[in-house]
């Protein structure tokens, strides 16, 4: 387990900090002032003094932090943690009212500026996934959508699919690698699937309705693995690792939806904890298969977390970067600036709930190691 915890802190910390790094990387261009940049939590352990911006490494290796000038915290940034293990500081607008207009201060500069420092962050997630993508397909190949078997009185053999066939769409969705397919089955709960599909050259549409498996207590559309698994050349590299990528905003999305669709109960949302047992599960999985396997497998896990907590960010809620940019499109659209005061209270009450989330998600994946 210890070496589990480490590769998580090492996971973590990366797409964090890379996360982070868009920020500030943007900030710069933009010409906001960045007043610190801190990799890790809770008191300094070093310090180098910028130019501009303090470099600081702090005790707790996990997360990061990139602090803009004009920006006070309504907290203590060292004690209290946005659930990604950030500290952007976007808030208490307050604090800074009687200061003199400086250009470079976040809350005075552009709004546009503003804007794309917020978005940068996630944008660096999904960069950062792309990156590991590609590696993982280089070093592994990829699973084509190719049909290897169709199971017996199943949904797909009554619709007349068979071993060989190659999955092009599902309800007009393109298909490019066969994990699609199975995310499709897997999100399914009974809702009839429209499969567009190629046979000797040619191409065909069926419709079939998933059949509900009592013992394994889901829906199967009856197709079983691929037929198909390549190497990929120069290009078919960088095409199939964007394909890879793309197949995990996906999921990310489909489940989203399926908790709004009330799919998901409470019970399954999960926290560190529990992605600190999803890597011990992995590492436990892949060891006997040799280093290079295990090392594929936690880039392709890198390579979710990092678009996973990319997308989670950008959802409109207060204290994430979705919210924060959801106000300055409010601004944008107003031709000013909102109340400072008002501002704070709803990222306040956006911390609130975030913390609420996480330390209900801490109480859930604990409870599950006494289960």
């Amino acid at each position: 387990m210890i070496i589990s915890i480490l590769i998580f802190l090492i996971i973590f910390s990366v797409i964090v900090i890379g996360h982070e790094f868009g920020h500030y990387a943007v900030a710069r261009r933009c010409g906001i002032r960045v007043k610190e940049f801190d990799i890790g939590m809770g008191p300094v352990l070093f310090r180098k003094k910028g130019k501009e911006t303090d470099f600081c490494i702090r005790v707790f290796p996990i997360g990061g932090a990139c602090l803009f000038d004009g920006m006070e915290a309504m907290y203590d940034p060292d004690s209290v943690a946005a659930p990604s293990g950030e500290r952007d500081v976007f808030s208490d607008l307050a604090s800074v009212r009687d200061q003199a207009a400086d250009p470079h201060a976040f809350p005075n500069a552009a709004v546009g500026a503003r804007m794309a420092t917020v978005l940068a962050g996630p944008i660096a997630n999904f960069l950062i996934g792309l990156v590991f993508a590609i590696v993982t397909v280089a070093f592994s190949g990829t699973d084509l959508p190719v049909v290897n078997q169709v199971m017996e009185s199943s949904a797909a053999q009554e619709a007349g699919l068979e071993a060989g066939d190659t999955i092009l769409a599902i309800n007009e969705e393109p298909i490019h690698i066969y994990r699609e397919v199975q995310l499709f089955s897997m999100m399914n709960y009974g809702e009839p699937l429209r499969i567009t599909y190629e046979r000797d050259g040619a191409k065909d549409t069926v419709t079939l309705t998933p059949r509900y498996n009592e013992e394994a207590g889901r829906y199967y559309i009856g197709l079983v693995g691929s037929g198909q698994y390549v190497k990929c050349g120069a290009l078919q590299t960088f095409q199939y690792g964007f394909y890879e990528a793309e197949y995990w905003v996906r999921a990310t999305f489909k489940s989203l939806g399926l908790i709004f669709r009330g799919h998901f109960s409470a019970d399954d949302l999960s926290g560190p904890v529990g992605i600190v047992k999803v890597v011990d599960d992995t590492y436990e999985t892949t060891k006997p298969y040799g280093l290079s396997t295990t090392v594929l497998s936690f880039l392709s896990l890198t390579t979710l977390l990092s678009i996973n907590l990319g997308i989670m960010n950008l959802l409109p809620i207060p204290a994430l970067d979705g919210g924060r940019f959801l106000l300055l499109v409010v601004e944008a659209i107003r031709g000013k600036k909102l109340s400072p005061d008002k501002e704070g209270y709803v990222t306040l009450a956006g911390v609130v709930i975030l913390m609420a989330v996480m330390v209900f998600a801490l109480f859930n994946d604990v409870s599950k190691f006494f289960r």
